[in-house]
């Protein structure tokens, strides 16, 4: 399993939530330290927003 370096943690104020993503071959998806985990996607940015979504916070545009 490869976890992107460039890729920090999201943090939510709230100390039971900490997002990351992780690759599995082609594929990204989005972990919580809580036990979520998102859907496997092919783009990064997506399983970013997956995190975004899972912590409550608007998306961001970039």
């Amino acid at each position: 399993m490869y976890q992107d370096p460039s890729d920090s943690p999201v943090h939510d104020p709230a100390p039971a939530h900490s997002t990351t993503t992780v690759e599995r071959g082609s594929f990204c998806l989005a972990r919580c330290t809580c036990g979520w985990s998102g859907a496997a996607r092919r783009s990064r940015d997506r399983a970013r927003t997956d995190a975004h979504e899972h912590l409550g916070a608007p998306e961001q545009q970039g």
